[in-house]
């Protein structure tokens, strides 16, 4: 008899009461009906809470004009928009905020990261300080350090601190050059998309046909010369200048032109971008220390410069390792901008508080607040980990 007939005669002879199968999904089924019946009896609460307090739960005064105004907004805004509208924009700040900052805290971790590894004594140290020193200060009190001491110390408008750019800096904020759409503009990005698909198709292809033929194809260069040079090329096609530049200039009272940022805003994402920095280096650092120290050595005998080693040895085996905790450090930057209140920028939650105090819907406002920050942070975590399963397939 073989051991497959031996294991299951065995298998059904063991009581219902003892067979693990069973064990487990009753287990679960229980489970299920406790967090279902926490969840029933929570919302219950909420509900009868409400009526006893003659509270609406209902979202009509979505429609209503909101009648307050918004120092900062990504769209066009007044006081007579709705609440929604005025919910939206809280929504879009709070998205610029969290977008610029995980690019930012990114690259500068990432930075952070190769400097504590530097053999140089000073570069260690300087990021051995900034890493130590910012992670074990709470982001509150570093928003007010940057806010109140920082930006609120800068220069009044007509003694503005001028920068290459030009890019000037005083208490009403920070002006640079802005990009302006032309009438080609539109032609231009047909070129600009055309060469983002085509430099995706042939990283692909050549990066499969190199590792099918052994020959050297050169994908990711190949990659980058056409996703620039074919809109660099559409740029002389197209005639007229795509884009032009709007400088800023210093009026009677005040610069008019160009890109301005609140120091609110600058503020947010300087606190931001520094804080999730210092621990995004410490993520990136054990990713690096987790490769093989033998992987090193071997790069360097092929005779491979040292960006050459970090960018095509030890960055895609050490991505396998930073993916995974640097989701959760995207997840913490984008819900502790909600901080931003401290400073005054509108985002998410400061509108939403807002509206609170206007209409008196807290139950309802709070559950969209609630939905947006779980939207947000399921989509980052969505992609985040199609990219993290991209890598593990690569690496195996």
């Amino acid at each position: 008899m073989s051991q497959e007939h031996i294991q299951v005669i065995t298998s059904s002879n063991i009581p219902l009461w003892r067979d693990e199968r069973i064990i487990k999904g009753i287990v679960q089924v229980i489970s299920a009906i406790a967090v279902i019946g926490f969840v029933a009896f929570a919302i219950g609460n909420v509900i009868n809470a409400a009526h006893e307090r003659g509270l609406s739960l209902g979202y009509d005064f979505i429609n209503q004009s909101a009648g307050f105004p918004l120092a900062e907004s990504v769209i066009p805004y007044d006081e007579s928009k709705s609440f929604g509208y005025a919910f939206l924009v809280g929504v879009l700040n709070t998205l610029r905020a969290a977008l610029v900052g995980i690019v930012a805290a990114t690259l500068l971790g990432t930075l952070a990261a190769l400097a504590r590894l530097s053999t140089n004594w000073l570069v260690n140290k300087i990021a051995s300080v900034y890493i130590e020193t910012v992670r074990n200060i709470p982001l509150l009190v570093q928003l007010f350090i940057w806010y109140f001491a920082v930006f609120q110390g800068l220069p009044d408008v007509q003694e503005s601190i001028r920068w290459p750019g030009p890019i000037f800096l005083s208490k009403r904020g920070i002006y640079m050059p802005a990009p302006v759409p032309t009438g080609t503009f539109g032609a231009w990005m047909g070129f600009v998309i055309v060469g983002l698909v085509l430099a995706i198709v042939l990283r692909i292809v050549l990066g499969r046909y190199q590792l099918q033929t052994g020959r050297t194809t050169y994908p990711v260069a190949t990659a980058f010369a056409v996703f620039f040079g074919l809109p660099l090329l559409g740029w002389f096609i197209v005639g007229q200048s795509p884009l032009t530049v709007d400088l800023p200039v210093m009026g009677k009272f005040n610069f008019t032109g160009g890109l301005r940022l609140t120091i609110e805003y600058a503020a947010l994402l300087t606190g931001l971008v520094i804080y999730t920095g210092a621990f995004i280096a410490e993520v990136v650092r054990a990713g690096i220390l987790a490769v093989n120290r033998g992987q090193f050595e071997a790069a360097r005998a092929l005779g491979l410069s040292n960006m050459q080693v970090l960018r095509l040895v030890v960055f895609p085996q050490a991505m396998r390792v930073i993916i995974p905790p640097l989701i959760s450090q995207y997840l913490n930057l984008t819900k502790n901008s909600s901080l931003a209140v401290a400073v005054g920028y509108p985002d998410l939650f400061y509108v939403g508080r807002t509206i609170i105090n206007q209409a008196g819907r807290a139950v309802p406002v709070f559950s969209m607040v609630m939905g947006v920050y779980l939207f947000t942070s399921l989509t980052t975590s969505v992609l985040m980990n199609f990219y993290n399963r991209r890598v593990q397939l690569v690496e195996r």
